[in-house]
């Protein structure tokens, strides 16, 4: 599989590292959002309120937080977890108001490039299956379904954690995308 064209950012926006004063705005971002999931009868993950400000602070402090923001004002976020062994993208979210402008695609890259920066040899995520901007929106991306059997430790734990806070891990999907 071909590395995924590098997406631009439209005029009028700017990935930036979030700054303390993006974050009061990242959970209500979440919350626009995850209220697509009630299209598709997903009310429980529509209900999500989102990262608590602590565990968002604890990630800009280490870098692995950032916004697509507007006028200077955050539309959009993702958040990468530094895990044993491994580059994960742990949460990508644009209001919806700003959707469909290729925003998700460049914090996705904005990734990839922090995990490159780190040496890792690929980037992964968690996802729904069936959810139409989740499993065939990160294969445009350049991700491909990681085969339960081939979970390393890490991301079995990442099932796991997800399992604990109720998420139908059923429904979901690990995803891998090559970095080198």
């Amino acid at each position: 599989m071909g590395e995924p064209t590098r997406p631009s950012v439209p005029e009028g926006y700017e990935v930036r590292d979030a700054t303390v004063g993006d974050l009061p705005q990242l959970g209500p971002i979440e919350v626009a959002a995850g209220e697509l999931f009630r299209t598709v009868g997903m009310d429980d993950v529509a209900g999500d309120e989102g990262f608590p400000l602590a565990d968002l602070e604890a990630a800009r402090a280490d870098g692995r937080l950032w916004v697509v923001a507007c006028d200077g004002r955050a539309v959009g976020y993702v958040l990468a977890l530094d895990l044993p062994g491994q580059a994960h993208l742990e949460q990508l979210s644009v209001d919806p108001a700003h959707g469909r402008r290729g925003l998700g695609a460049a914090l996705v890259e904005r990734v990839a490039t922090w995990a490159r920066e780190r040496g890792a040899a690929d980037l992964t995520l968690s996802t729904f299956r069936d959810v139409a901007w989740n499993r065939p929106y990160y294969e445009r991306l350049g991700f491909a379904v990681v085969p339960e059997v081939e979970l390393s430790a890490t991301l079995r734990e990442v099932r796991a954690h997800e399992a604990a806070i109720g998420l139908d891990v059923d429904a979901r999907v690990v995803m891998r995308r090559p970095l080198l």
